[in-house]
């Protein structure tokens, strides 16, 4: 078992996906980045990669089929090995998280619970998408509900999830689309995943790109975004956009495996924008520019690991 071997069953270029959840939800919740945010952003990676573990030593006869070149099935990783990875990696993830507090376990548990039932049970269920969705959308949640919430500055875990209800379904959303396709990816041959997944980012940058209500404190209004901010926005979006929706569109006039696989990973990747954008539609344009500095990481990775 190398290193190489690891990073593939982990899928290592993927993992750049992972710390934009923690500090979209951060700005959600209107709150800087602490000691909080960081442990939960490493729950994040914890939790990540026991499902990438996880995910392989459940499909792994599947796997023996499709893909007999995965590190399993290859024989270059045991199962018991992958499995005991994927346990380790889920009590470090609900470690990290206990430490940035009682609400953030509590989320770090769903998020867990989430991915555990997807990999063992849901996956090949009409409810896999929608598994996958709450998982990601859980995992933004943590963000909101840990920072500013560590030892001695406890809040009310609801004013968290409340600020980040909005962005964890537009990150949900996306990922459901996403999962969707994906399950065409070994075989290929849909058409119709691939245009209603097209359809779903086209619907998620809309909303990102959208005025936030305004708050009704006080009869307050919020006023209109600043040009910078705005056009911070825009482009954020739109890198989302050319992401995703090109090799949606791609795999949808030829879906073929290639294509499909092509389409899945880009959506995977499409994700750091989409994170970013959320970041700035809450006003945190540092954070969002840190999550795009990812963006190049995460491309470069991706040309040695495949992220699917």
């Amino acid at each position: 078992m190398t290193a190489r071997d690891w990073a593939e069953l982990l899928r290592i270029s993927a993992l750049f996906t992972v710390p934009g959840d923690a500090l979209a939800g951060a700005a959600a919740a209107g709150r800087r980045p602490d000691r909080s945010t960081a442990l939960a952003m490493g729950a994040s990676l914890c939790l990540y990669e026991a499902g990438m573990a996880l995910n392989d030593w459940a499909d792994r006869d599947e796997d023996a089929v499709d893909r007999p070149h995965r590190p399993i099935p290859s024989g270059r990783i045991t199962p018991r090995a992958a499995l005991t990875a994927a346990g380790a990696l889920t009590a470090a993830g609900l470690a990290l998280a206990a430490r940035a507090g009682r609400p953030a376990l509590g989320v770090a548990t769903g998020v867990a619970a989430t991915v555990w039932a997807y990999d063992l049970r849901l996956k090949h269920t009409p409810a896999g998408p929608a598994a996958m969705a709450a998982a990601r959308g859980l995992d933004l949640a943590l963000g909101a509900v840990a920072t500013g919430a560590g030892p001695g500055r406890a809040r009310p875990a609801r004013t968290g999830l409340t600020a980040a209800a909005l962005p964890a379904c537009l990150l949900g959303a996306h990922t459901y689309a996403v999962t969707t396709v994906s399950r065409h990816e070994a075989q290929g041959g849909s058409t119709g995943a691939p245009l209603a997944a097209l359809a779903a980012v086209a619907a998620v940058g809309g909303a990102v790109v959208g005025e936030r209500p305004a708050p009704v404190r006080g009869g307050a209004v919020r006023p209109p975004r600043a040009a910078p901010a705005r056009l911070l926005l825009t482009a954020l979006t739109g890198a989302y956009l050319r992401t995703a929706a090109r090799p949606l569109a791609h795999a949808a006039l030829n879906p073929s495996p290639p294509l499909t696989q092509r389409a899945v990973g880009s959506g995977i990747r499409a994700m750091i924008p989409l994170q970013a954008a959320l970041a700035a539609r809450a006003g945190a344009a540092g954070s969002a520019l840190a999550v795009m500095g990812l963006v190049p990481l995460a491309r470069a990775l991706s040309r040695k690991v495949s992220p699917t």
